[in-house]
C-alpha cells in the first residue's frame, strides 16, 4: 500500500484543511464539497485526512463494520455474538464515476437465489464506507442513477438492495467528501444540499507559497516513506487533537444568543429549508471543540456560516456560490449579545460601513449622478453608436469599423429565461444516462429481455423462467425448487431517457442587433441553456457575425460557461450563414469521435438572413443539407420580426431537415415534441419543393 500525503505537510488551503478536520471532529457535520480548479491538491488533501481519522471498533467478521456497542439487528451477517470485536483504521472508500450500480450497493447471486432461495449477497462500496469516508472525486460527472442512490443511502443512513423480490439492507452511514471543477458542470441540487460544507479552493499566486509546495512535492515522490516519516510528529499531533475534540464536543454549550444569530444568518440570507441552520450549529460546536472551549462563539457562528452557506444560496442553476460577508457581519452584529450569553460577544470593527468614496449607490464618477434616461448594459451606461444600414437587408445597424460591414455594438443584456418545451432528438439511442431523449439504458421501463453479454445486471424474471421450464425434466427436477442454469438467465432490455449534445449555432450579426432584437434572442437561448442543464446535456456554441464563425464554447457539461459566454457575445457586421453551419458541422464530427453514443441536437437561432461573401445563400443552402444527410436532429428558432417576414428562417430548417419555431411559439404547448418528427416534417417540406 502506497504511503499517502502527509496532511500536515500540505501548503495553504487553511479552509479546505479547517472542514475536513471540523468533520472528522464530527460526522455529524454532514460532508465536505470542495469546488476547484485543477491541480489544487483536493484529492491529496482528503485522502491525507483517512490517516488522521481514529480508529473505530467493529463486530469481528462482520462485513458491514457494525459497531459491537450497538450492532445493528438488521445487518445481513447478524445476529452478533457479544464480546467478539476488534478494531481497525477508518476506511477511505472511493467511488470512481464509471461506477456500477451493482459495485455502488452489492449485488446479488440471482442464480442461487432462484434455484436454492438463499440472499447470497456482496457487499458494496456503501458497505465499505460504513463509519467511514465516501469519497467521490469529480462528483459533478457521477451519473444521475448513482446520484440517487447516494442520496437515498446519505438520507437514510442504510443502503437497500433490490433484485426481483429479494431484499437486503445494510447500514451505511458515511462523511461524504466530493470534489468537482465547476467548468465540467455543477452538480445537481439535491446532492450539493446533502454536503454539510462547501469550500473553494485555488492555487496560490504567492511565488514563495508556491515555490514551497514544488519543493515538497518533489521530496515526497522521491522518497514517501521517508518524508512522511519528517512528518510524522506533526501527524501525531493532530491526530491527537481531533480525538480530544472529539471528547470535548458533548460539553460545548450552544447557548440562545448563538442559535439566534444562526436563525437569523439562514433567514437573511434565505436559503431554503432547515438543513442550513442545523448544519451550521453543529458546525459552531465542532469549531468549539477544534479550539479547545465549551462556549460556541460569535466568530465560530460566522467560520461555520462561511463554510454552510455559499452552496445553499445558489438560487438558479446560473447564479454563482458565495456569500456577501459584509451582510453577514451586520447580521451577526444585530442579533448578538441579546440574551447577555457569553459565547455571542462581538469581536468589535466599524459600526457603520464606508460610505461610497463615488458618492453613494448609481453615482457616476466624482458622485455625480447619470441622466434618467441614459441606456444601460449590466448597470453601466451603454455607448450609444451611430446608425447604419445593412445592404442588404436595410434594417439599421451600427456604423463603424471591421465584421465586413457594420461596427460592434456592446453585448445586450439577455431578457428573463422561461420555461421552454421539451425538444427531443427522434429514435432510440444509447447515449449516457440523461432526461431528453429515449435511449436503451440500465435504468426505466422495461420493454423486452435480452441474453445477457456479461454480467447480469437486471434480471427479467419471467423470460429467465421461460427459457428454464421446459428442462426440468432431463434436469431431474424432483422439489419444488425451480433448476436454473446460467443460459436460462434473461437480461432484462430497458427503455429510458439520455442526454444529448445540444450545439447552439446563434446569429450574432448586424441583423440580430437591429430593432433590440438580441435581448430577447439571449434570452430564449438561456432558456434553452436551462433546459440543458436540468436534462444533463452537454451543451456547445458556435457564434457568426462579420465574415466567419467562431466556436464560442467547445462541447461541454459545464451550462454555466455557456451562458456566461452568451451574456458578453457581441453584436455586428454582416450575416455568415454558411460559416456558422459549415463550423457547428466540424465540431460535431470532432465531437462524434470522441463520444459516439451521444446523438446531438443542433439549434439554429437566426432570422435566416445570409449576408457577404459570393453566392451567401446558396453556400448557406448546401452547408445546411449537410446535416440532412447526415440525420442530425436540428430546430431552427426563427428570429425575424416586423410585420413583413420572409420566412428564411423555415426555408433554412428545410434544408436542414428539421423544423422552425418563432421565438414567441418557444414558449407555447404547441411545439411539445418539436424535434421527435424533425426527419419526416423535412422531407415532406423538401418533397413539397
Amino acid at each position: 500500500m502506497s504511503t499517502p500525503y502527509p496532511f500536515t505537510a500540505l501548503v495553504g488551503q487553511e479552509d479546505l484543511r479547517l472542514a475536513l478536520l471540523l468533520n472528522a471532529v464530527s460526522p455529524a457535520v454532514g460532508g465536505v464539497l470542495v469546488r476547484g480548479e485543477k491541480g489544487t491538491a483536493k484529492s491529496t488533501a482528503v485522502r491525507a485526512l483517512s490517516a488522521l481519522m481514529p480508529e473505530v471498533d467493529v463486530v469481528s467478521g462482520c462485513r458491514f463494520s457494525c459497531d459491537p456497542a450497538s450492532p445493528d439487528p438488521g445487518c445481513p451477517d447478524g445476529p452478533h455474538e457479544t464480546g467478539a470485536s476488534g478494531s481497525r483504521p477508518a476506511r477511505m472508500v472511493e467511488l470512481p464515476v464509471g461506477a456500477s450500480e451493482d459495485r455502488l450497493v452489492g449485488a446479488l447471486d440471482i442464480e442461487r437465489a432462484l434455484a436454492e432461495g438463499v440472499k447470497a449477497f456482496e457487499p458494496g462500496l456503501l458497505a465499505d464506507a460504513h463509519r467511514g469516508i465516501l469519497y467521490v472525486d469529480e462528483v459533478n460527472l457521477l451519473h444521475d442513477h448513482l446520484v440517487d442512490l447516494l442520496l437515498d443511502a446519505a438520507a437514510m443512513g442504510a443502503s437497500y438492495v433490490e433484485r426481483e423480490g429479494v431484499s437486503v439492507r445494510h447500514a451505511s452511514k458515511f462523511l461524504l467528501v466530493g470534489t468537482m471543477n465547476p467548468e465540467e458542470g455543477e452538480l445537481r441540487p439535491q446532492l450539493l444540499d446533502r454536503f454539510g460544507l462547501t469550500v473553494e479552493v485555488a492555487a496560490s499566486r504567492e511565488p514563495d507559497q508556491r515555490v514551497e509546495v514544488v519543493r515538497r512535492r518533489l521530496a515526497y515522490d522521491d522518497d514517501p516513506a521517508g518524508f512522511a516519516g519528517r512528518w510524522a510528529d506533526e501527524e501525531s499531533a493532530v491526530r491527537a487533537r481531533i480525538v480530544a475534540a472529539r471528547d470535548l464536543l458533548p460539553e460545548v454549550r450552544l447557548g440562545d444568543g448563538a442559535l439566534r444569530q444562526i436563525a437569523a444568518t439562514c433567514a437573511a440570507f434565505e436559503v431554503d429549508g432547515m438543513r442550513a441552520d442545523i448544519v451550521m450549529a453543529r458546525t459552531a460546536t465542532a469549531l468549539a471543540a477544534w479550539a479547545g472551549r465549551t462556549d460556541v462563539l460569535a466568530e465560530d457562528v460566522r467560520q461555520a456560516a462561511l463554510l454552510a452557506l455559499p452552496h445553499r444560496r445558489r438560487r438558479a442553476p446560473f447564479d454563482a456560490p458565495g456569500l456577501d460577508e459584509d451582510k453577514l457581519d451586520e447580521t451577526l452584529e444585530e442579533f448578538g449579545g441579546q440574551d447577555g450569553d457569553e459565547g455571542d460577544r462581538d469581536e468589535g470593527g466599524d459600526d457603520d460601513p464606508d460610505p461610497d468614496p463615488d458618492g453613494g449607490p448609481g453615482g457616476g464618477p466624482g458622485g455625480q449622478p447619470e441622466p434618467d434616461d441614459a441606456p444601460r448594459v449590466d448597470g453601466e451606461p451603454a455607448a450609444q453608436p451611430e446608425s447604419g444600414e445593412d445592404r442588404e437587408g436595410g434594417e439599421p445597424q451600427p456604423s463603424g469599423g471591421g465584421g465586413g460591414g457594420g461596427g460592434e455594438q456592446t453585448p445586450a443584456r439577455a431578457a428573463e429565461p422561461f420555461r421552454t418545451k421539451v425538444l427531443s432528438v427522434p429514435g432510440l439511442g444509447e447515449g449516457a444516462a440523461g432526461r431528453r431523449s429515449r435511449a436503451r439504458t440500465e435504468h426505466g421501463r422495461t420493454i423486452g429481455a435480452r441474453r445477457p453479454r456479461g454480467a447480469l445486471t437486471k434480471l427479467h424474471l419471467a423470460a429467465t423462467v421461460q427459457a428454464a421450464a421446459p428442462h426440468q425434466r432431463a434436469r431431474g427436477r424432483s422439489g419444488p425448487g425451480l433448476v436454473v442454469r446460467r443460459d436460462d438467465l434473461r437480461q432484462a432490455s430497458r427503455e429510458g431517457r439520455e442526454g444529448n449534445l445540444v450545439l447552439f449555432v446563434v446569429d450574432a450579426s448586424g441583423s440580430m442587433a437591429a430593432r433590440q432584437r438580441m435581448s430577447a434572442v439571449k434570452g430564449a437561448v438561456l432558456s434553452l441553456l436551462l433546459d440543458a442543464y436540468q436534462r444533463r446535456d452537454k451543451v456547445g456554441m458556435v457564434t457568426f457575425r462579420g465574415s466567419a464563425a467562431d466556436v464560442a464554447l467547445p462541447p461541454t457539461s459545464s451550462v454555466d460557461a455557456a451562458a456566461v459566454r452568451l451574456e458578453s457575445l457581441p453584436t455586428g457586421g454582416r450575416t455568415p450563414l454558411a460559416a456558422g453551419l459549415l463550423k457547428a458541422h466540424e465540431v460535431l464530427r470532432v465531437e462524434r469521435l470522441r463520444d459516439p453514443a451521444r446523438r446531438a441536437l443542433v439549434v439554429v437561432v437566426t432570422d435566416g438572413r445570409a449576408t457577404g461573401g459570393p453566392e451567401p445563400v446558396a453556400l448557406a443552402s448546401r452547408a445546411a443539407r449537410l446535416f440532412g444527410a447526415d440525420g442530425v436532429a436540428s430546430v431552427v428558432v426563427d428570429c425575424e420580426s416586423g410585420p413583413v417576414r420572409l420566412g428564411l428562417a423555415g426555408q433554412l430548417a428545410g434544408e436542414l431537415g428539421g423544423t422552425a419555431v418563432t421565438l414567441d411559439e418557444l414558449r407555447a404547448d404547441s411545439i411539445a415534441g418539436l424535434v421527435k418528427d424533425v426527419r419526416s416534417s423535412g422531407q415532406n417540406s423538401r418533397r413539397a419543393a
